[in-house]
């Protein structure tokens, strides 16, 4: 094994540590969350504590196990910096929900400012990463039919997801900052649905495509081609309910 690779391999284990201690994180809030007896709505809720770190923990795991497939050009790099991110995207939400402020489009302190921002940040530096995976799946050719089909599907999905984050951040920095707060937090809830769907089609089809991996090719082909309709068709509706 080459120094190189024996450092990806170090930062896969790395990410998958993480991974499962931010969606430990995501569980304990749940805890609190129903302990507590308080609400599951609104920016300050215990819920978003619960949701970012069970999110990002499936999620920095599904793109772990999803790139090893592929030839990534400086995957240890891009799989360190989306690890990082997820760290501190969760780190930041969870500490604005214990200080009891809402972790965006909160511009009333210095600090809470600095939050909103870093969060924004964190979110560009994620899209760059997800974008260059997906681009290398595009760019690996040598796969199996099915296994290319599900990995281009779902990080193309998976990029799809972080724009449409982009897109509820930038709506709702627009609107605080113009003195809407509350109409903030409404607006950029109502594509949650699509970015919760979107996120996750990186571990469900590949996962499919890997759990038929003992299947004649042909038969596997068509049912991941199968999958991605049906998922298609959940997206299309979470759209149209959004």
């Amino acid at each position: 094994m080459t120094p190189t690779q024996r450092q990806t391999r170090t930062v896969e284990r790395v990410a998958y540590v993480v991974a499962a201690v931010l969606a430990a994180s995501g569980l304990l809030h749940l805890v609190v969350l129903v302990a507590s007896g308080t609400t599951w709505e609104g920016p300050l809720s215990y819920r978003k504590a619960m949701t970012f770190g069970l999110s990002f923990g499936l999620t920095l795991a599904s793109v772990a196990w999803a790139t090893s497939f592929l030839r990534v050009r400086h995957r240890t790099l891009l799989l360190g910096a989306f690890t990082a991110v997820s760290v501190v995207e969760v780190a930041l939400v969870t500490l604005q929900v214990w200080r009891r402020v809402p972790s965006h489009f909160n511009f009333e302190t210095g600090f809470d400012t600095a939050v909103s921002y870093s969060l924004a940040a964190g979110g560009g530096v994620i899209i760059v990463t997800v974008l260059a995976f997906a681009v290398a799946a595009w760019r690996t050719t040598d796969l199996s039919p099915s296994m290319t089909l599900a990995l281009r599907f779902g990080l193309v999905v998976l990029f799809a997801a972080m724009v449409v984050g982009a897109v509820m951040v930038a709506d709702g920095v627009t609107l605080a900052r113009g003195g809407q707060a509350q109409l903030a937090y409404t607006t950029a809830g109502s594509l949650k649905l699509v970015h919760a769907v979107t996120m996750h089609a990186v571990l469900v089809v590949p996962g499919l495509a890997w759990l038929l991996r003992h299947t004649p090719e042909r038969r596997r082909t068509k049912a991941i081609q199968a999958a991605v309709g049906v998922y298609a068709v959940l997206i299309a509706g979470a759209v149209l309910a959004s």
